[in-house]
C-alpha cells in the first residue's frame, strides 16, 4: 500500500519560513517524480514544485526563488523548504508521486501565513 504522509505545516508570519517533508513508503521512490501542489480557498489545485527521479527541478514562477525542492532516496523523502513566506502562499499543500499513469497524493498540510 503506498502511502504518502506531510508533516511540518503551520503558522508563520510573512517573511518567515517553514520546511515541509513528505515521507514515501510502499513504492520505489527514486523511480517516481515528486511534486508538491497547493490548493488556497477557492482557487484550483496548482503545481508549486517538481524534482525528477534524477533530480532536476522546476518551479512555479510565484515561488521561484523562494521555495526549494530536494529530496533523499535513501529516506524516501522529499522535501519543500519554503522562505520568504507571503500570505498568498497559504494553502494545504500536497505531496504527489507520479510514474507514467501511476500517481499517488499524501493528505495535505496547512500552511497559513499571517501576522
Amino acid at each position: 500500500q503506498v502511502q504518502l504522509v506531510e508533516s511540518g505545516g503551520g503558522l508563520v508570519q510573512p517573511g518567515g519560513s517553514l520546511r515541509l517533508s513528505c515521507a514515501a513508503s510502499g513504492l520505489p521512490f527514486s523511480r517516481y517524480a515528486m511534486r508538491w501542489y497547493r490548493q488556497a480557498p477557492g482557487k484550483e489545485r496548482e503545481v508549486v514544485a517538481t524534482i525528477g527521479s534524477f533530480g532536476s527541478t522546476n518551479y512555479a514562477d510565484s515561488v521561484k526563488g523562494r521555495f526549494t525542492i530536494s529530496r533523499d532516496n535513501a529516506k524516501n523523502t522529499v522535501i519543500l523548504q519554503m522562505n520568504s513566506l507571503k500570505a498568498e502562499d497559504t494553502a494545504v499543500y500536497y505531496c504527489n508521486a507520479a510514474l507514467g499513469a501511476m500517481t499517488y497524493w499524501g493528505k495535505g498540510t496547512l500552511v497559513t501565513v499571517s501576522s
